[in-house]
């Protein structure tokens, strides 16, 4: 347990995804199950968006294909961000079922999304500057990044770490790599994977 005081912490979290396909309502679902979406099978669309990636993207998602579900449904038009990702775990061509990594309702949007390096170093990228924007540079941050991340998938070291500075100059920056990260999405806070969850260190004013 860590209390700091005197001092505002706000969070920023790359998920690293590219949507692909369209984002469309879960219309069947039990418990991790999702059968149907748009009123189709789950696992023929996620066929169909895979299949609609340009040949040079089919290869980079095999094994990198994961679901996001919309943090709210009061969105006109979902953009990278607008979902929480989560893990296929497995799917069933046969009852047209995929299980995901969450408990998804009726009624809320999925969208597929791919997961490769260049989606990652953008996506961090714009939710960095788009902090330093709003609430300029902090005195101090704090980084977790996911061990699948780093110079396995960016080929550098110190990427996320890098680009924090980029965008908010030489603060004193402490964290570490780990299988699991906590952070915000759409005001409320979850437990990730594969993600860049910063926090960022204000003093109270």
């Amino acid at each position: 347990l860590v209390q700091l005081e005197g001092v505002v912490v706000r969070g920023v979290v790359s998920q690293g995804c590219q949507p692909i396909g369209e984002p469309l309502t879960i219309t069947k679902v039990q418990n991790d199950l999702v059968y149907a979406v748009g009123g189709r099978p789950a696992y023929d669309v996620l066929v169909e968006a895979v299949e609609g990636l340009p040949e040079a993207e089919k290869a980079e998602a095999r094994g990198n294909i994961m679901a996001g579900l919309a943090a709210s449904e009061y969105v006109e038009d979902f953009r990278r961000g607008d979902f929480l990702v989560r893990n296929i775990i497995g799917g069933d061509p046969q009852s047209g079922a995929l299980r995901l990594g969450a408990v998804p309702r009726v009624g809320q949007t999925l969208q597929f999304q791919i997961r490769e390096r260049d989606a990652a170093d953008e996506d961090m990228r714009q939710r960095c500057a788009a902090a330093a924007d709003r609430w300029g540079a902090p005195a101090a941050a704090l980084l977790f990044a996911c061990a699948g991340r780093g110079q396995g998938l960016f080929g550098v070291p110190n990427h996320d770490a890098g680009l924090m500075a980029d965008a908010f100059g030489p603060v004193p920056l402490a964290g570490f790599f780990c299988s699991g990260e906590f952070g915000p999405v759409a005001g409320r806070n979850f437990l990730h994977g594969y993600t860049a969850s910063a926090a960022l260190i204000y003093a109270e004013v």
